[in-house]
């Protein structure tokens, strides 16, 4: 059988694993020989350094493959440890919050970004807080002008000008002049009628003791009309007034004026006699006042009465407490008989005499 050339039978048979030395054991000593590493130190020291490593945050050393199942199980074991020692690691620095791992650490720049983006959110948050507590009165006022624009676009628009003009309350008045006296208010927006030039026609109608106006929309000017109330009739002469209780002329006749009482009163409208005779007829109801035929005074506190279906007089006094004497005077006059009467003394409201 043919020898591998540089075969020597006489040289000792190397291991079948190459030894390996450490860091630790590659300086001899002075005192003592060099004795080689076995493998079981070096094992030792492998699961050292690993376990350094992974402390430290770097990758973990592993070792190229042994030829013998010792040396697997030497790996196996080492990367292990080395697992668990890692696990032992991140445990104990989640117990410790306040000391975060190298892993955990960032670069300033990194830090000022998170802290500009949580900013950013902040901002964001109170901001949608602030727009959401706004947003009713927002609302509210953008309704509130849309409503005044529509409205002022519809009240000063052409189809809301004057077409028709209606007068309401006129009975001595006619009702068709004074229509037509204000047809110059005609095609206005009933937002622009002229009260002015309204007044100025409605003055030169001494009936009218006052009036108001009214729009309608969509095109009806209302004119309300409060006419004078005649109060009774003043004789001057042949003539016969009829007047209200300004004293201003209702009407002028040449005949008695029926319906009314005449006003026997001295000094004519201007006097304390007339303003106290006047308001004694307006404090009276109906009923009576058309009872009533004449009313006679000369200062304000003389005012007498005299009755149509009566001879009785009425002692009156002055105009004050009209209102409780009226009522006084109609209870007297239905617990008696008119016409057996001579005067109603009303003068003292708390004791009415009966003559």
């Amino acid at each position: 059988m043919k020898r591998p050339d540089g075969f020597d039978p006489g040289a000792r048979p190397g291991p079948d694993r190459t030894q390996r030395t450490t860091p630790a054991a590659s300086k001899p000593t002075r005192d003592r020989p060099e004795a080689p590493v076995t493998e079981q130190e070096t094992d030792v020291l492998e699961l050292d350094a690993a376990r350094l490593t992974s402390k430290r945050g770097a990758p973990k050393v592993t070792t190229g493959p042994r030829s013998s199942s010792t040396g697997r199980a030497s790996v196996t074991a080492t990367d292990r440890a080395a697992k668990a020692d890692d696990r032992a690691s991140t445990a104990e620095e989640g117990d410790r919050p306040g000391q975060p791992s190298d892993e955990h650490l960032l670069s300033p720049r990194e830090a000022a970004r998170l802290r500009r983006r949580h900013e950013r959110q902040e901002i964001r948050r109170f901001t949608a807080r602030k727009r959401g507590r706004h947003r009713p009165w927002v609302f509210a006022a953008a309704i509130l002008a849309a409503l005044v624009v529509v409205s002022l676009a519809g009240a000063y628009s052409p189809l809301l000008a004057v077409r028709s003009i209606e007068v309401v309350g006129a009975t001595r008045v006619d009702q068709a002049e004074i229509t037509k006296a204000l047809s110059g208010q005609m095609g206005r927006p009933l937002a622009l009628v002229d009260p002015g030039a309204v007044k100025a026609v409605l003055v030169g109608y001494p009936l009218i003791a006052s009036y108001s106006l009214e729009s309608q929309p969509p095109s009806t000017l209302v004119v309300r009309i409060v006419e004078r109330e005649p109060v009774g009739v003043l004789q001057s002469g042949t003539v016969y007034t009829l007047v209200d209780a300004a004293g201003v002329t209702i009407e002028r006749s040449d005949q008695p004026i029926a319906g009314y009482p005449t006003l026997m009163v001295a000094g004519g409208a201007t006097s304390k006699g007339f303003v106290a005779a006047a308001a004694v007829i307006r404090a009276l109801p109906a009923d009576l006042r058309a009872r009533v035929a004449s009313v006679s005074a000369s200062t304000a506190d003389d005012v007498t009465l005299t009755l149509v279906d009566s001879p009785a007089e009425v002692v009156w006094g002055s105009a004050e407490q009209s209102a409780e004497k009226a009522m006084i005077l109609a209870k007297t006059m239905a617990a008696t008989d008119p016409s057996q009467v001579n005067q109603y003394d009303v003068s003292s409201p708390s004791a009415a005499i009966v003559r």
